[in-house]
């Protein structure tokens, strides 16, 4: 009888996918229904590769998601994501077209959009606040030409919800922010394949994962990532003109719990100093860079640390021993030292 009860109850409260007989020509629309007696419906529309004048489009009244992606569209007018159907919109795909700007009012009658897909575009310019005031939690804008960017794109106006920014793959120089401006609720950035010089100034936005890999930075300075006392993954992976890090670069991380280093042939020595502050950093990789040796007493900086990788085929964990040395991986005096795997042989 129990049984009988479970099936029917999942019967009642699963939902159902069909077409919609009445969408636009080229595109697919699919109708999701909810709960008890199908008594609540979403609509997901897929235009992608119809062509330059599918927009503007009607769109069903309960439409959640709207794939405009492959289009060959240059531009966004304000008034083509408007109009009855918008308003429900929660997820939109604008990706591989030839866009190359985003106006303040593009987006701003998408009150629930929290999905926004722009990568694969020639963005060159976004406007200020054209973001802002939107739930937004994941924004793509990889594969672009954005040679600078100002936060001020993503100012919060009382929305809580964190936001994912993928940039990668751009042509970006830096990244702007006006003093005394509000906190970000930006939750992940992916800076990754760009021209950056500098680690660019995000303090005051609360990023729980940052990517700046394949960019062109050289030196990291003393304080560089200051303000960022959120963020848990932080890659510096694949710089291929890095050379200097600054002892306190990292100071401020102190929730930081995996830094990704490998592939900076560039960077031959690093200070213990370096390391100061990362009071929760479990994982450390410096696989494929130019570090050979792991500088005396780090393990005095980095309490929670749980693995090293300094080569390929070198991967080093924590113990705890009398003060132990070794040739090739350096000098740990505080009783705390590490073990090496060498292609499978324990140092």
């Amino acid at each position: 009888m129990a049984y009988i009860l479970w099936i029917s109850m999942n019967l009642l409260f699963s939902f159902y996918v069909g077409a919609v007989k009445n969408c636009y020509p080229g595109c697919r629309c699919e109708v999701e229904s909810f709960g008890l007696f199908d008594s609540f419906s979403l609509t997901k529309v897929y235009c992608s590769g119809v062509g330059p004048n599918v927009a503007p489009i009607p769109i069903p009244l309960d439409t959640s998601y709207l794939d405009l992606s492959s289009n060959s569209l240059h531009n966004i007018a304000d008034s083509m994501l408007s109009g009855p159907g918008y308003t429900t919109l929660v997820s939109l795909d604008l990706s591989n077209n030839h866009l190359s700007k985003v106006n303040r009012n593009t987006f701003s009658r998408l009150r629930y959009l929290e999905t926004l897909d722009l990568s694969h575009n020639s963005l060159e310019d976004l406007a200020d606040e054209c973001f802002s005031g939107l739930p937004l939690a994941e924004v793509d804008l990889s594969s672009n030409r954005i040679q600078e960017i100002s936060l001020d794109i993503f100012k919060s106006k009382g929305h809580g919800k964190p936001v994912n920014v993928d940039l990668s793959n751009n042509l970006l120089t830096r990244v702007l922010r006006r003093p005394q401006m509000s906190p970000l609720n930006i939750q992940s950035m992916n800076l990754s394949g760009n021209h950056l010089k500098d680690v660019p100034n995000l303090q005051g936005v609360l990023l729980r994962y940052l990517n700046l890999d394949g960019n062109r930075i050289v030196q990291i300075d003393r304080g560089a990532f200051a303000g960022l006392k959120d963020l848990l993954y932080l890659s510096l992976s694949g710089l291929p003109d890095l050379s200097v890090i600054q002892p306190h670069s990292f100071r401020g991380l102190e929730n930081l719990q995996v830094l990704d280093m490998s592939k900076n042939p560039k960077l031959k020595l690093l200070n213990s100093e370096v390391f100061s502050g990362l009071l929760s950093l479990q994982e450390l990789n410096l696989s494929n860079s130019g570090v050979t040796f792991l500088p005396d007493n780090m393990l005095n900086h980095l309490p929670s640390i749980r693995s090293i990788t300094l080569r390929n085929d070198v991967r080093c964990w924590k113990n705890q021993k009398q003060a132990w040395f070794h040739q090739q991986i350096g000098q740990v005096k505080s009783g705390e030292f590490l073990i090496c795997d060498v292609a499978g042989i324990v140092l």
